[in-house]
């Protein structure tokens, strides 16, 4: 692959003018078996480039670990790009944002009370030497230097956002070049952001999503000489709990990507393919108020979730034709799906009975955070017993992010940090009763200083004004899910359950899956993790992978946290429900 080169009138490539018109696609939030037919989907709308960022979280789950399995395995990612004839500008942060869980940094550098993420703080620095020293010489045989399609990495993300500490701009910049990354660097950032998150000596990108001359000449004033580029244009947005599905028009979005280009700027559409943050990865932000981002990253972007072309694929491939060429291939056509249903889930494993075969209690006197338990994602259930009978009122310092209550096992309260809410207040049926408090991590914090996001019950747990001690605290991250009891569901279980049902399906395709009358809990279809299922909206189907599906059976399970109400099934339907446009 020829080497990309910065110089005072713009990019070039192979010692001739070269336009950058890219698009955002994470290989983490697409199957791996759908990678290839996306990547011809973006080369086929014209872009010549792929953008994705890497998830720390996800390759270092644990110090000193480095995953690349599966789902995981960018080096194939990077190969299938290059067999597309596309370029790749690769994003590995360490902070990633991309309304992702924890901004993309891993929940265990939260296990020290103290330490400051994005800083100098020696605790940060050495854990993100140890990822880089890890993750990156691998990938130098994907460089362009080196032959590969990458040409370009990003120092860190957005950071003037964020601080306008240089010198960890600068520390990162040298990290790159010792692990081996000898192609040009480039920094991005909101253009009032530009003067504190960019470094000498490193082109600087700008970030908006209208108003393009506007933006660039923000950028032009910032950097007198050199390209210009857009490297997140915004063409559609991301969706929340309570919120509505935001979308953005295809004509007008066209006419801002046309403005743009017209310019002769470089662009990275974000996102061309959104795909899904499948499991619990999504985020969340906090500005004042906690709100977790949904399931579905589907983004309003030319590709759709499910990786079909929408009415603004094929107007920005008319736009991408007036300043660039585009394969004289047909544009591609929707892929096939699959419906089945109603799928009756028969069986049931109550969540408390089951205890045993999910985890081990830690004994503490106070409650232990996620991050202390050294668990990233899903619940944690801490248990007490109440000293006497009688109305009270149970405050917390706080919850993060949503606790449900129950004595003896019936459901008594639930609070949420979203509502800011810290009691409750239920009647003890006896003296010596057990409390328990399922609390669920939501989604981690990915944008500004909320970072410092620990989950579970945080502080003390007061019972009418007086601390409640000697709790136990048991992780709950539900990756293993083979060793539940399962039985016939007779009667309705009380409190958190798992439903199981099985699909014979005589052929598999991708589909959607649709929960009427379900409240709030997770799925999982032949041990993959869809993700969250909430009926608060907006989003109120699941997108699942043909490949994880199988001819023949497939095993559906279902936890719901509080009770289903229409007889326990789900259905598979060809389209989705985002959720409504206006709220």
């Amino acid at each position: 692959m020829p080497v990309l080169q910065i110089t005072d009138e713009g990019f070039r490539l192979d010692d001739q003018p070269f336009r950058i018109i890219s698009g955002g696609l994470h290989y983490f939030r697409v199957h791996p078996e759908h990678w290839a037919d996306r990547l011809r989907k973006a080369r086929l709308m014209g872009l010549n480039t792929v953008e994705t960022y890497v998830p720390w979280n996800l390759h270092q789950p644990a110090p000193g670990e480095l995953r690349t399995d599966g789902g995981l395995d960018l080096s194939a990612f990077l190969d299938l790009a290059a067999a597309e004839g596309l370029h790749v500008l690769l994003r590995p942060g360490p902070y990633i944002c991309a309304e992702w869980e924890g901004g993309g940094l891993p929940s265990w550098l939260l296990s020290d009370p103290g330490i400051l993420l994005r800083s100098q703080d020696p605790r940060y620095l050495a854990a993100v030497d140890d990822y880089f020293e890890r993750l990156l010489p691998p990938l130098r045989r994907h460089l362009a230097t080196h032959g590969g399609p990458v040409i370009a990495v990003q120092v860190e993300n957005e950071f003037g956002a964020y601080d306008d500490d240089t010198a960890h701009l600068a520390h990162l910049a040298r990290l790159l070049r010792r692990c081996g990354v000898d192609v040009p660097l480039f920094t991005c950032d909101q253009p009032a952001d530009l003067a504190r998150g960019s470094l000498p000596g490193i082109l600087a990108t700008a970030n908006f999503g209208s108003r393009a001359e506007q933006g660039l000449a923000a950028l032009r004033a910032h950097q007198p000489r050199g390209p210009l580029m857009c490297t997140e244009f915004w063409i559609g947005w991301f969706d929340r709990w309570g919120g509505r599905h935001v979308v953005r028009e295809p004509a007008q979005a066209a006419q801002e990507l046309d403005a743009l280009l017209a310019t002769g700027a470089s662009v990275n559409l974000y996102m061309f393919h959104g795909g899904t943050s499948f499991g619990f990865t999504n985020g969340a932000n906090d500005k004042h108020t906690y709100r977790p981002t949904v399931g579905s990253y589907d983004y309003d972007a030319p590709l759709d979730e499910a990786g079909d072309p929408t009415e603004k694929y094929h107007l920005f491939r008319q736009v991408i034709a007036k300043y660039a060429p585009v394969p004289a291939e047909p544009a591609p056509e929707p892929g096939p799906r699959t419906a089945a249903g109603p799928v009756r889930l028969g069986e049931s494993a109550p969540l408390f009975a089951n205890l045993p075969f999910l985890g081990a209690p830690v004994l503490t006197e106070r409650p232990l955070t996620m991050e202390r338990l050294g668990q990233d994602f899903g619940y944690v259930l801490y248990r007490t017993t109440l000293p006497a009978e009688g109305a009270v009122l149970l405050e917390v310092d706080a919850v993060h992010d949503r606790a449900q209550f129950f004595v003896d096992g019936q459901p008594v309260g639930v609070l949420a940090r979203e509502d800011h809410e810290r009691a409750v207040a239920f009647a003890v049926p006896r003296p010596g009763a057990l409390l328990s408090v399922l609390v669920e991590n939501q989604g981690r914090v990915n944008y500004g200083t909320g970072l410092h996001d620990r989950k579970g019950l945080l502080g003390r747990v007061l019972l009418n004004g007086t601390e409640l001690t000697g709790w136990s605290s048991l992780p709950l991250p539900l990756t293993d899910l083979g060793g539940l009891a399962f039985t016939e569901t007779v009667t309705a279980p009380v409190g958190p359950t798992f439903h199981r049902g099985v699909l014979h399906l005589d052929t598999v395709a991708d589909t959607f899956v649709h929960l009427p009358g379900w409240t709030k809990g997770n799925v999982w279809v032949n041990g993959f993790h869809l993700g969250r299922h909430w009926s608060r909206g907006p989003q109120r189907s699941l997108y699942l992978p043909g490949p994880v599906l199988r001819e023949g059976a497939n095993e559906i399970v279902v936890l719901e946290l509080h009770a289903a109400h229409r007889g326990l099934a789900v259905e598979l339907r060809e389209t989705p429900d985002l959720g409504p446009t206006e709220e």
